[in-house]
C-alpha cells in the first residue's frame, strides 16, 4: 500500500540502508558485480535516478531479492509524486462506463 501521508522512501535509500551498509557492499563492488557503472549507482542511492527493470533484474541477482521489491518500491514513489503533482488536475471530459453494454 502507497503511504499518503508522506513520500514513500526511494529505492536508493532502501538499496543503501538495508543491503549495502549491513552487508558492507561498495557500490564499486555492486557496480563489479551488476555491470551497472559506479555512477549510476551513487545516483540511485543518492535519489537521483530511479530503477529501470534491467537494474532491478540486476540487484536482485546480485543481491537475492526479486525484481518486484526494486520496481514496487520505485512504482510506489512515482505514483505518489504524480498524485502530488497532479492534485489540482482535472479532466476536461469524463467518459463513464455503462452498466451494460449493448452489441
Amino acid at each position: 500500500m502507497i503511504p499518503t501521508n508522506r513520500r514513500p522512501t526511494h529505492p536508493g535509500t532502501i538499496l543503501k540502508e538495508m543491503y549495502l551498509r549491513p552487508r558492507k557492499i561498495s557500490l564499486r563492488a555492486l557496480s563489479e558485480a551488476t555491470g551497472i557503472s559506479r555512477k549510476h549507482l551513487s545516483r540511485i542511492v543518492n535519489g537521483h535516478v530511479g530503477i529501470s527493470p534491467e537494474v532491478a533484474m540486476k540487484l536482485a541477482t546480485a543481491l537475492e531479492t526479486t525484481p518486484e521489491l526494486w520496481l514496487n518500491a520505485q512504482r510506489n514513489l512515482d505514483l505518489y509524486d504524480a498524485r502530488q503533482n497532479l492534485r489540482k488536475w482535472k479532466p476536461k471530459r469524463v467518459f463513464r462506463a455503462r452498466e451494460h453494454q449493448t452489441a
